[in-house]
């Protein structure tokens, strides 16, 4: 994999964790509730669901490289149509985060273990890793190192952007609450999905 390739995937998997999905309301809610430092077990179990998920999609990708290359260029067809289509309906969310019935006093053992759940139990995020990955792998080189960079590069950003929003969310909870500001978020980042989709539909055209 080209280091252009890597620069590329790391803003595409910038703006996947920033984008407002389960993960970040976890991590915000967290922030807001617990602070900073019992949150960081939150993070952790975030990222053992996600590298979970990586590892499924790594597998499956792996045999369809291996299976049919024009199955392959198939899937890189309808994860860049995803990536459209997951910018539009971020467009048009309208939500704010409720703290409503938040038990406070949890252990970040129990954070931790809710955190893994969020993202073992959301199929959105092994949709959007799979819609994603396949951009950015070339199926007449080895497999295994590409996703080996593509998932750790993945659980690295993802694990920094939650930190960042778990921080945030401790100083600034009546700002994050806000409907306005989570809706101006969903609009911001339903652009750059519609952008990435766009370009890697055309760079393919």
């Amino acid at each position: 994999m080209s280091v252009e390739i890597w620069l590329t995937y790391v803003v595409a998997a910038i703006v996947f964790s920033f984008a407002p999905g389960s993960g970040t309301v976890n991590s915000i809610s967290n922030g807001m509730v617990y602070g900073w430092r019992k949150s960081l077990a939150s993070i952790v179990g975030l990222q053992l669901g996600m590298a979970v998920h990586i590892v499924l999609v790594g597998v499956g990708l792996g045999a369809l490289v291996a299976q049919s290359a024009v199955a392959f260029s198939l899937i890189k067809w309808i994860g860049a149509a995803y990536l459209v289509w997951l910018g539009i309906q971020k467009w048009r969310e309208h939500n704010a985060l409720s703290l409503e019935n938040v038990d406070k006093s949890v252990t970040a053992g129990c954070l931790f273990q809710r955190a893994v759940l969020v993202n073992l139990t959301n199929p959105k995020t092994i949709v959007f890793l799979v819609a994603l990955f396949p951009q950015f792998i070339n199926a007449t080189q080895p497999q295994l190192p590409q996703l080996l960079i593509l998932g750790i590069t993945t659980l690295v950003i993802d694990a920094s952007v939650m930190l960042f929003y778990v921080c945030l969310a401790s100083r600034f909870t009546h700002y994050i609450r806000s409907a306005t500001i989570m809706t101006r978020l969903n609009r911001i980042f339903g652009s750059m999905f519609i952008g990435c989709g766009a370009l890697l539909a055309l760079a393919r055209a």
